[in-house]
């Protein structure tokens, strides 16, 4: 392989779960709306892409309540913050 060829880790450099990484990796944690608000997925596509980040071990969720509501918060893994 030629030492100019760019080597891209699909799992990390698809653009919705690049602009998740991002976001991350300048907070210690956002919660989904958040996420949602600032990459621009809806719902179901956030939350597809925040699980197989969290399969791969890059992000941990958090399901809560917060004053009886559900809340998700999503922080890197330390496996994460090196990967990004």
């Amino acid at each position: 392989m030629p030492d100019d060829e760019l080597l891209l880790d699909r799992l990390i450099h698809e653009p919705a779960r690049l602009a998740i990484l991002t976001v991350l990796s300048s907070v210690q944690s956002a919660d989904f709306t958040f996420l949602q608000r600032t990459t621009g997925l809806t719902k179901g596509n956030l939350s597809s892409h925040l699980t197989r980040l969290e399969q791969a071990g890059l992000v941990q969720i958090r399901k809560t309540f917060v004053r009886k509501k559900p809340n998700t918060s999503v922080a890197l893994t330390p496996v994460g913050k090196q990967r990004v």
